[in-house]
């Protein structure tokens, strides 16, 4: 079998969820991500273009979403981020409100404004403080819990935590649509929940097995492969620089710790009326820097 692309890949998540085609495929993910009755199931997505960032071109990443529409005017964004930058909630409360106020138009009432989602999947621990994989927040009043308007929407959902309970056995596939869908972006590095998917696509999910036969055809693809290896070797780049970053802040902040440490020491030695020139010699501050505690 061809090795398949991983899917935690943001190009290769939009080339399977996010193309002219697999719509089907969308729509059975935002029914399962959405927790939709069955009554208010989606049946037709529009993809949008993505760009509704146009005005700050520095930030490319948006052409990688998939931007879509419901047929109710519903605006849902989905973002896939394999790396921690460490800025997720304002990040995806901006690219909430762009696609929000993207929608009105001269001459617009507000209340013709439709409700805007976004969906944030993370390959890394977000949300430490809650065990739960699938996260929605709202805009609810802080003592009633009356939610306000259901305008605003964003889930987080964290691929690392699905792993753990799938291993814990905690969740099933074949039980939650959800957890199949997330499963689904793992599965290019685990045999064995590819092989449950593909038994769950061929027993009872069509939807699924055209996503599968579809993500097979994709990793075949040479066209797609030169992208996907380009974006994967720039993802591996972005890794290495925040790592190197979150490094260099380790070691400063150790140094300002170590420092402070120093001039507490000093400190106490000032206190007990030692001399400046025994105190620079035990401590390596500066006369200058002693003077300084001396007038604190």
């Amino acid at each position: 079998m061809t090795k398949r692309l991983d899917l935690r890949v943001d190009f290769a998540f939009k080339s399977l969820f996010g193309t002219h085609g697999n719509e089907s495929i969308l729509a059975a993910f935002l029914n399962a991500a959405l927790r939709l009755p069955e009554e208010k199931k989606i049946t037709t997505v529009h993809l949008l273009d993505p760009h509704f960032n146009k005005e700050n071109q520095e930030d490319k990443r948006s052409i990688l979403d998939v931007h879509a529409q419901l047929e109710d005017g519903t605006r849902i964004n989905i973002e896939i981020q394999l790396n921690n930058k460490h800025d997720m909630e304002k990040r995806t409360l901006y690219y909430w409100s762009k696609m929000y106020s993207s929608q009105m138009k001269e001459g617009m009432d507000y209340g013709e404004l439709c409700q805007t989602i976004t969906i944030n999947i993370v390959n890394f621990r977000y949300l430490s403080h809650i065990n739960h994989y699938h996260s929605v927040f709202q805009l609810y009043e802080r003592e009633e819990k009356l939610l306000l308007t259901d305008m605003l929407e964003i889930h987080f959902m964290e691929l690392p935590k699905l792993l753990i309970k799938w291993r814990r056995k905690e969740v099933d596939p074949r039980e939650d649509q959800l957890v199949r869908w997330l499963l689904l972006l793992e599965a290019s590095e685990d045999e064995e929940i590819t092989q449950v998917l593909e038994e769950i696509a061929m027993q009872e999910d069509h939807v699924l097995k055209k996503a599968i036969d579809e993500w097979e055809r994709v990793s075949q693809d040479p066209e797609v492969l030169l992208a996907y290896e380009a974006r994967r070797k720039a993802l591996l780049d972005e890794k290495s620089a925040l790592k190197r970053a979150e490094n260099l802040g380790k070691i400063e902040g150790e140094k300002i710790g170590e420092k402070r440490g120093v001039l507490k020491v000093a400190l106490g030695m000032i206190q007990e009326g030692m001399d400046s020139k025994t105190i620079s010699k035990l401590t390596g501050l500066t006369q200058e820097e002693i003077d300084k505690l001396r007038h604190q």
